[in-house]
């Protein structure tokens, strides 16, 4: 026998480059996880479950996930890495076998309102280059089907070298864009209501401008005392045409105050610029409260709101234009494009087609590419960036969701889960966080994270099969199969909000009575035109408290005390207590420590390496001068009230020295809604999303409406968690309130008191009132898809 022979006859020993199967995390301390460890197997799906707050999003967002970008980004050159996001090493003794990690998360996609579901995907530049090689009339090059790109010309002398000598020559340039010169590509104008901007009866120095920001004490008083072109005291009526054009309408121009170069602009040009070239929804309430009083928008007369030019809207393509197709439901645009054969563009066509077919199969097929990207809910969001993943041949790669069932009715689910799966069966691995035992069922493996939330959370509860969590004992196998059961009794209205001929987005000239003084609940699959209803119809006056999805703002500065208002009777108890000014009690004012800056931690920026935060030697992080310390109420001092638990602070606010019934009643709302174990001076930025919704959730509980919206309230939420908050939507109606909750989850569709269930599909299927009734006659009903699966859940 040869030596070849013999060596093939041996059994081959496992290759070292088998034995990475499994992502190993040790000593993660990120947030409130306490020095934890983990193994997850790699090519499989795993669901990270556990009640809100209790780490889940900070294991794998914030460890996981970031740790796989950092460590990709650091194979660039520091030349490249100084244009790119600088990311500190997680706090995490080991991580092993990591892989690329491609993050599907629930950030809103921007809110630039230049922004659209075809711009964000690669549609629109898809249908770009087809309509420039294939329109008629031929206008030009894709740009010039661009509502980003606005059409200039232009000549001029210009200087070149020839032969050792200076030539000057006459050049000329035009580009040729598709953007609606009169809206400038955003689809609307708006026009300013100037009785809003000032009172014309004062003079500046008097106090006559009404606009935000806008105050003589500033540098704004400077400029308008300074500029030359008006005087500051005379009352604004008495100016002439020229000085009020200049206040309001003039361009910028170069002044001199104080010896300063200053820049002067009159008032709408500066207004349209830092105000209305935003996404309303963007800006800080008070500015947006002002946007919405002072300025009415339309749809732009010379674009018809497609935000396109005369030209780019005349070149055609089988009789439809790129506006037109734009406008289309995203299922018929899919159809009209499987209908062209064009052998010239064949490849690109292949790659809309298959663009198209993917928002159809992940169930987006009611939006249409015009729809502006800031618009969609978070579910919305995350699915729209799952898109140009469903067709990648990328294999071993990691991909991390959050929540992807959030906005999606059951009978979606399904679909939702076949895609997690697919991504799987590719040989990725796929991570999960989520609440809904309709996912977690479908997992190869679950880590449960808890016990409780915030410092009660942060360990590993259990770890193993789906079989095994439903006998761990853990909250979340304790309550993986409860359902939630139908009412014997229902509550009767004592009133209805009538809504006649809705026909706002897809709603087909809906009439229907919402019952008020009762919990109401709108349901229908996404795209149904649930939310169109209720936020389009339901008048935004007086009496009405809306909690949408939009998500809160804030630095890390902020926190759950100063986002609710409660630092206000805080500071003003701790000021008459002591007797100075309640400015000294704020981290952001004169209390603050004068070497961090109020921050509790001091930035040390390192180019494009990560920068370094360093716990405050001065104040030892407690953000507040020495002095500010010294004061105290009810033997507390303000750094000592602020790392309270919310529970802890309700009791220090209830009775004795503290007692500040204004705080107490913030506090019993925060806990109402479960967040009782939240540290109020938590910053904003370190809460979880479900966190962040119930804090609106609290602060809007304090105001004085008989009508509450709520979107979807459960989004975030644990199974045990979803129970209290049944039992706080029942304390609302009890209270007198009217409650009108928009929501998939089923347990909240049978603690109804009555349902309206818009369908019987979405998009253009949908818009119509397919059942009115309470939960048990919906169940009896059978006949949408809703009372099958509430039927199915509570076993009718």
């Amino acid at each position: 026998m040869t030596k070849a022979t013999t060596t093939e006859a041996r059994p081959s020993a496992p290759s070292a480059a088998d034995s990475h199967e499994l992502i190993r995390v040790h000593g993660a301390r990120v947030n409130n996880l306490r020095d934890i460890s983990v193994e997850i197997p790699k090519r499989r799906l795993t669901v990270f479950t556990g009640v809100s707050g209790s780490g889940k999003s900070s294991l794998v967002f914030s460890t996981i996930a970031a740790e796989s970008q950092r460590l990709i980004n650091e194979t660039y050159s520091a030349f490249v890495q100084g244009f790119m996001p600088t990311l500190a090493r997680p706090d995490v003794d080991v991580l092993e076998g990591l892989t690329t990690a491609i993050i599907v998360d629930q950030e809103r996609m921007g809110s630039d309102p230049r922004s659209t579901v075809g711009t964000a995907t690669d549609a629109n530049a898809m249908l770009r280059i087809l309509f420039s090689r294939l329109g008629q009339p031929h206008i030009g090059s894709p740009q010039a089907f661009s509502f980003n790109v606005a059409s200039i010309s232009g000549a001029g002398a210009v200087t070149v070298e020839r032969n050792g000598a200076q030539v000057k020559e006459r050049r000329e340039f035009s580009i040729t864009g598709g953007m609606c010169p009169r809206c400038e590509g955003r689809g609307s104008v708006n026009d300013i209501d100037l009785t809003q901007l000032y009172d014309e009866n004062k003079s500046l120095n008097e106090g006559a401008l009404t606009i935000p920001g806008y105050s003589m004490d500033g540098w704004y008083g400077r400029i308008f005392t300074g500029c030359g072109f008006f005087d500051p005291d005379k009352p604004i009526k008495k100016y002439t045409k020229k000085q009020l054009n200049d206040l309001l309408h003039k361009e910028p121009t170069k002044i001199k105050v104080d010896g300063i170069n200053l820049t002067y602009e009159g008032l709408i040009p500066r207004i349209r610029k830092s105000m209305l070239s935003k996404d309303v929804d963007a800006l800080q309430p008070h500015i947006r409260a002002f946007v919405e009083r002072a300025v009415t928008f339309q749809v732009c007369p010379e674009c018809g709101g497609t935000r396109l030019s005369e030209a780019a809207r005349s070149s055609k393509i089988a009789g439809v234009s790129i506006a037109d197709a734009c406008s289309m439901q995203i299922t018929d645009l899919a159809e009209w494009v499987a209908g062209l054969d064009e052998p010239s563009v064949a490849p690109l066509l292949d790659s809309l087609r298959h663009t198209l077919d993917s928002f159809v199969e992940i169930g987006l097929g009611y939006l249409s590419l015009e729809r502006p990207a800031g618009t969609l809910s978070g579910g919305e969001a995350q699915r729209v960036k799952m898109i140009r993943h469903l067709g990648s041949s990328l294999t071993d790669v990691t991909y991390v969701f959050d929540e992807p069932t959030a906005g999606l009715h059951p009978h979606d689910i399904q679909r939702m889960n076949d895609l997690l799966l697919r991504l799987r069966d590719k040989g990725n691995t796929v991570l999960v966080v989520e609440h809904k035992p309709e996912t977690i069922v479908i997992a190869d493996h679950v880590v449960d994270l808890g016990p409780g939330a915030g410092a009660g959370g942060g360990t590993v509860c259990f770890e193993g099969t789906v079989e095994k969590l439903r006998t761990s004992g853990t909250i979340t196998g304790r309550h993986f199969d409860d359902r939630a059961g139908l009412k014997k009794s229902v509550r009767e209205s004592t009133g209805a909000l009538e809504i006649r001929g809705a026909n706002a987005n897809n709603l087909q000239d809906v009439n229907v009575d919402v019952p008020l003084g009762v919990l109401c609940v709108v349901t229908g699959v996404a795209g149904s035109g649930k939310s169109s209803l209720i936020h389009g119809s339901v008048p935004a006056a007086a009496g009405v408290v809306s909690v949408d999805q939009t998500p809160i703002r804030g630095s890390r500065r902020s926190n759950p005390a100063t986002y609710t208002g409660l630092l206000d009777p805080v500071r003003k108890a701790f000021a008459k207590a002591n007797g100075v000014k309640p400015a000294l009690f704020s981290a952001n004012s004169e209390g603050a420590c004068p070497n961090c800056n109020g921050a509790g931690v001091v930035y040390t920026d390192l180019a494009m390496m990560a920068g370094i935060a360093t716990t405050c030697e001065v104040c030892e992080g407690k953000r507040f001068q020495a002095a500010v310390l010294d004061y105290h109420l009810g033997g507390r001092n303000i750094a000592e009230v602020l790392a309270m638990s919310v529970d802890e602070a309700e009791r220090y606010f209830a009775d004795g020295e503290a007692r500040t019934p204004a705080a107490h009643k913030i506090l019993e709302r925060l806990a109402d809604v479960g967040l009782g174990y939240l540290t109020i001076g938590q910053p904003l930025t370190t809460l979880s999303g479900g966190e962040r919704q119930r804090l609106k959730l609290a602060t809007h509980m304090g105001d004085k409406g008989g009508i509450y919206v709520l979107d979807e309230p459960t989004t975030g939420l644990h199974l045990a968690d979803v129970e209290q908050l049944l039992g706080l939507l029942d304390r609302l109606v009890e209270s007198g309130k009217s409650v009108i909750v928009i929501e998939h989850h089923q347990a909240v569709m049978a603690h109804a008191d009555w349902i309206i269930d818009l369908g019987p599909g979405a998009g253009h299927d949908g818009g119509r009132v397919v059942f009115e009734g309470t939960p048990a006659d919906l169940v009896a009903d059978h006949t949408t898809l809703t009372g099958k699966h509430l039927a199915a859940y509570v076993g009718g």
